[in-house]
């Protein structure tokens, strides 16, 4: 049943209906509208972008923030220094949108990055590539240094902006640890900005540089020879030390660093030290500078012939000892050379620390001096008596001395008589009769033998000695008594040449069967007559003492008439040859050991012209002079 009276309590007429629904309607609406605007503000806001906005309160470790987005935006507590005042509620501050909405719906700010990204747009806007700028070292990292540019006047937590400073830019030469700038202000030039990335590099090398190649000019033009500078020692090295005289370095040799001997730069200078030299020389083209230290001093060597004569005797001390030589010092910056072949007479010295060695005391002779290049050359055997002083007395020719063979050479060998006294036995004076190819055919080192003097040269320490001498000249008897001409004799054929047959007589003695000789008839080849080894019967044609030669012939009836010597000279050795003779007559008779082919004697009367043979025989005795050089150690 309808209660009709509760229907007229709460009936609502449609004008009063209307004008209720109406005012709702407009009230949705209107936050509709709201909604829509917020949104639509939300979408202005972009990530990495600098917005401002009104501190609410803080909350624990967190300050919120409205930056007018739907949400409000959180700043961390700890992104304000310890020196920097945390803003009340109701301050406006300015920040970087980091993120929108995180996972949790939150606006996240930060105030650090917002002063980072200013300090960036004041940097930019005030620097360009090649600019100078100054900061402080304040981070070593991998590769380089961190270089922090404050930003003037710094504004409320600002940190200035780091900058990039190679290992390799740091400096002209690399340091050996670029920690040591931890903490300095360098100075730079920019390299490259990188606004994408936001980095610069920066150089204090190329800077350097720069400034080195202007004061490098202006200290080129001004330098002169023999100014004195002040400069830094920057490097050391082995040969020298590096200084910096502002702009250039010079190089300052050990050598000139003091007048007396040191073994190493660093005992004079240090890195960093501070000096004054002179300099030197200049090579502007090279821009290169040579510096001297000890030149600003007086040099010892002034007047140095004075305290120093030739043939003067000085005490002095080793100080060096080399393969050529030893150095002597005779004072503070003055030394001498002795050479090795100066210091001993007698000894064979094949390095000097076979006598001397450094700190050793000794007592030398001044040989002489170059003042122009500094140089003392010094003996130590002319204190000594000389073994050579009056040898002509000790050694007249024809004495008979003993000695003991010390070196055997293909020329002779040498005859140790005493202790630095050697004569040569030349093989030409070792037999009368015998060929010796070399002096070991006849003795051996360490054999004693007597021998007569020959010759003397006492200027030019030499003596000649003779073992042949000993024995009488068996050419000067024996020889031509047993083997007078037209003596028939018997031999063996040692040697066929072109030109004749080499016949042993006797033990080295042989005589020369020409060619012309062999037969009454023409031979053309004498090995088809006769073979080496064969033993034939000959006859003596001529026997010449003075060239000690025997000349055969195998004709046994030619007639031995009047014979003339020959005029070519002769060998001192037994069995050797000469020359060709002039002929007295129309028929040259040939024979003898000579080296040529030519007549040994010639015979008178009628008979047909032999002619000369085209090749020389080999020398059958060696007349090699000893040589003119020292002989060998």
């Amino acid at each position: 049943m309808v209660d009709r009276n509760l229907m007229r309590e709460y009936l609502v007429d449609d004008a009063e209906l209307e004008l209720t629904m109406g005012a709702a309607l407009r009230e949705i609406s209107e936050a509709e509208e709201l909604a829509d605007n917020l949104y639509s503000n939300a979408s202005e806001f972009d990530v990495n972008q600098l917005v401002k906005g009104i501190v609410l309160r803080i909350e624990g470790e967190e300050v919120l923030v409205d930056i007018g987005y739907k949400s409000e935006g959180i700043v961390h507590l700890s992104e304000w220094g310890p020196d920097e005042r945390v803003p009340l509620p109701g301050e406006e501050i300015e920040v970087l949108l980091e993120e929108v909405e995180d996972d949790f719906g939150l606006v996240l700010l930060s105030k650090r990055k917002a002063d980072r990204a200013r300090d960036w747009v004041w940097f930019v806007a005030n620097f360009n590539e090649n600019d100078r700028v100054e900061g402080t070292v304040v981070r070593k990292i991998k590769g380089g240094l961190l270089v922090n540019i404050a930003r003037g006047p710094a504004g409320p937590g600002s940190q200035g902006v780091n900058l990039f400073l190679p290992a390799s830019q740091v400096d002209i030469r690399r340091p050996s640890d670029i920690g040591d700038y931890m903490g300095r202000t360098v100075e730079c030039v920019i390299l490259k900005i990188d606004e994408t990335r936001k980095n610069v590099v920066v150089s204090r090398r190329k800077l350097i540089e720069d400034v080195r190649t202007d004061m490098k000019k202006k200290l080129l033009a001004e330098l002169e020879v023999k100014q004195i500078r002040k400069g830094t020692v920057k490097n050391i090295a082995d040969f020298g030390a590096f200084v910096d005289l502002g702009g250039i370095d010079g190089l300052l040799h050990i050598t000139d660093m003091s007048w007396s001997r040191i073994g190493h730069p660093t005992e004079m200078v240090r890195i960093d030290d501070e000096i004054e030299v002179m300099v030197l020389h200049i090579d502007r083209d090279k821009e290169k500078i040579a510096l001297g230290l000890k030149q600003k001093l007086p040099s010892p060597w002034d007047e140095i012939d004075k305290r120093y004569p030739v043939g003067a005797r000085i005490q002095g001390e080793v100080v060096n000892v080399m393969s050529y030589g030893a150095f002597v010092k005779l004072e503070d910056g003055i030394e001498g050379l002795v050479h090795i072949s100066e210091m001993s007479w007698t000894k064979r010295v094949s390095h000097p620390s076979e006598l001397v060695k450094s700190g050793d005391p000794v007592e030398v002779v001044v040989l002489g001096i170059n003042t122009d290049k500094q140089e003392i050359s010094l003996g130590m055997k002319q204190t000594q008596p000389n073994p050579w002083d009056n040898v002509t007395a000790k050694y007249p020719i024809g004495q008979v001395v003993t000695g003991t063979v010390r070196n055997l050479t293909n020329y002779g060998a040498f005859i140790e008589l005493e202790e630095g006294v050697d004569g040569l036995l030349h093989v030409s004076d070792m037999s009368w009769t015998r060929k010796i190819s070399h002096a070991s055919e006849m003795l051996k080192k360490g054999d004693s033998i007597t021998c007569q003097v020959i010759s003397v040269d006492e200027q030019r320490k030499r003596i000649a000695l003779g073992l042949k001498q000993m024995d009488q000249d068996p050419w000067s008897g024996p020889i031509p008594e047993r083997y007078a001409p037209g003596t028939i004799v018997h031999g063996k054929v040692t040697k066929i040449t072109n030109f004749g047959v080499f016949v042993e007589l006797e033990e080295q003695l042989e005589g020369l069967l020409h060619v012309s000789e062999l037969s009454d008839q023409k031979v053309a080849n004498p090995e088809e007559v006769v073979k080496v080894g064969d033993t034939i019967e000959v006859k003596v044609l001529r026997v010449d003492t003075a060239d000690r030669k025997i000349g055969l012939s195998r004709k046994l009836d030619a007639p031995i008439e009047e014979m003339k010597p020959a005029t070519g000279g002769g060998n001192s050795g037994g069995g050797g040859g000469g020359g060709p003779a002039a002929p007295t007559g129309p028929r040259e008779l040939k024979g003898g050991m000579g080296i040529t082919a030519g007549p040994l004697f010639s015979m008178g009367g009628e008979g047909e012209p032999v002619a000369e043979p085209s090749d020389e025989a080999p020398a059958a005795e060696s007349t090699e002079e000893a040589p003119e050089a020292d002989e060998p150690k």
